[in-house]
Order: structure tokens, then sequence, then C-alpha cells
């Protein structure tokens, strides 16, 4: 009964294509950058702004990663909590008179 889910790993074939797609697309915004015909100020501008953007990427793949673990995690507690109930929960238990007993042993 308790299904205990098994973590999920990336292959190395994965994260290979995925940083080298990675370094390809920045190379070539670099380099699109560098031939640009502009002034200066222009180029380090945008050389500026594609930094940022990839630093913001990162910083919000990592949140909405750690968001899921955590969901993941509240996920597994409340199955746990639920499992220890059932397994608890005898159906042909005597019932009491008096209603169902609270936590604790009162009624």
């Amino acid at each position: 009964m308790n299904e205990t889910p098994v973590k999920q790993q990336n292959t190395g074939a994965y994260y290979g294509q995925a940083v080298a797609s990675f370094a390809i697309a920045l190379v070539a915004v670099a380099v699109g950058i560098y031939r640009l015909e502009a002034d200066g100020w222009v180029r380090a501008f945008l050389g500026i702004a594609v930094l940022y953007l990839t630093t913001s990427a990162f910083t919000l793949a990592k949140v909405i990663r750690d968001r899921q673990e955590v969901t993941q995690i509240v996920s597994r507690v409340d199955q746990a909590r639920m499992e220890k109930i059932m397994a608890e929960y005898d159906p042909f238990a005597p019932k009491s008179p008096h209603g169902p007993e609270r936590p604790g042993g009162e009624r």
C-alpha cells in the first residue's frame, strides 16, 4: 500500500542537450550584439540586458522548482496521514453508544 514515488532524474544526454542549447543561444546573441552596427553604448546596454534576462530566467526556474517540491512534500505528508487513518480504522469494531471518541480518549 505504501507507494513511495521514485525521484526522477534526468539522463546525461538531456542534461548535455540543455547545456549545449543554452551555450549556443548565449553565443549567438553575443555575436549578434557584437556585430550590430550601433554605438558601443547601445551594444553594452543590450549585453547587460541579456545577462539580466539570463539570471532572471535561472531565478524563475529555481523558484518554480522549489514551489513544486514543497507541494510534493505537503502532498506526501497528507497522503501518509490518510494512510495512517485508514490503517487504524476498523469498520467492524463495536461502536460506543455515547458517540465516537475524540483523540486522547475523550468523548
